[in-house]
């Protein structure tokens, strides 16, 4: 078809194209829209191009920075990991010296409040303004280092105490102390006196505490029995072995509570007051040897002075 048929204001209008005029025409009209397509192709693709260049800086620079961030991450978190295990030996040590604080308090006798080791120590003082200091990290961990220096050393000093308090202790147990009996009187020292049997001057290697029958006979120190049973001239005989050379004698009991090999404590009954064996009446003779010797009894009976004395000695063997 060479025509192009149109309406315009109510009239039939037609373009013959094989007309030179409208030939020229449409061949403008084509090399204008060819020539508009390539300039905007052109454009665009160089548009196209250019942030193409952009993109690829920016992703490298962002990779870089998560880099970046991901290293510091892994250093910080390095950082509280060493934080963590410090704090957590210091809170170890910290348990274990309230412990001992604690136990040292109670050994040394120490009243309850005196010294608390549940609480922090009591400090006080004037609100003074100060500029602030920042610490760095490389500071801080030599400052955890440090106090934990400080604290291990502390624990090593109390344990040494404690061991010094408990040395102390055992001996201050195992050291005869004491009377025997609580009711009762000295009825015979230690030393030379009159044989109540025979009349004659002798040597009386104890002292006679009497009291009623019955009555409980006590050790005056902890230690270990090496003797519970008969024994001339002592009747039934609890004999304590208290460790340093030291050892006691309780003789003329009326019934042995302990046996031979049995571990006893300070102020534990082992007997009961009678007067079995070479007496006169009911009462305990007790003797202190050292090294297996006998030693005045009366240097070790710090409270004898609450025993009521007798009115006439030498009655008791």
């Amino acid at each position: 078809m060479s025509q192009i048929l149109f309406i315009k204001q109510g009239r039939l209008r037609q373009f013959d194209l094989t007309r030179p005029a409208c030939l020229a025409g449409t061949a403008f009209a084509g090399l204008l829209v060819a020539a508009v397509l390539f300039v905007a192709g052109y454009f665009t693709s160089s548009w196209l191009a250019r942030p193409s260049s952009h993109v690829q800086a920016l992703q490298a620079q962002f990779n870089t920075q998560a880099r970046e961030v991901a290293h510091a991450k892994q250093v910080a978190q390095v950082n509280i990991d060493a934080l963590s295990a410090k704090v957590g030996a210091l809170q170890a040590h910290i348990t274990r010296l309230d412990a001992l604080g604690q136990l040292l308090t109670r050994m040394a006798g120490l009243k309850r409040g005196e010294f608390n080791f549940s609480a922090p120590p009591a400090e006080g003082g004037p609100e003074i303004s100060a500029p602030l200091q920042h610490v760095g990290l490389p500071d801080f961990l030599d400052d955890l280092d440090q106090l934990s220096d400080q604290i291990n050393s502390r624990e090593q000093q109390l344990t040494v105490l404690e061991g010094l308090l408990m040395h102390r202790a055992v001996q201050l147990q195992a050291r005869p102390s004491g009377p025997p009996v609580v009711e009762g009187y000295e009825s015979s020292p230690f030393g030379m006196r009159i044989d109540p049997f025979t009349g004659e001057l002798s040597f009386h290697p104890g002292i006679d505490f009497a009291g009623p029958e019955g009555e409980p006979v006590k050790a005056v120190a902890a230690g270990v029995v090496t003797w519970a049973g008969p024994r001339a001239g002592y009747g039934d005989m609890v004999e304590i072995d208290h460790g340093n050379g030291y050892s006691t004698l309780y003789g003329h009991s009326e019934k042995l509570l302990v046996h031979v090999g049995e571990v006893v404590k300070k102020g534990q009954e082992i007997a009961l007051l009678g007067s079995t064996g070479r007496s006169t009446g009911p009462h305990v003779h007790f003797e202190v040897l050292y090294n297996g010797k006998p030693v005045n009894p009366a240097q070790f009976v710090n409270s004898v002075g609450q025993l009521r004395v007798a009115a006439v000695p030498h009655s008791f063997d």
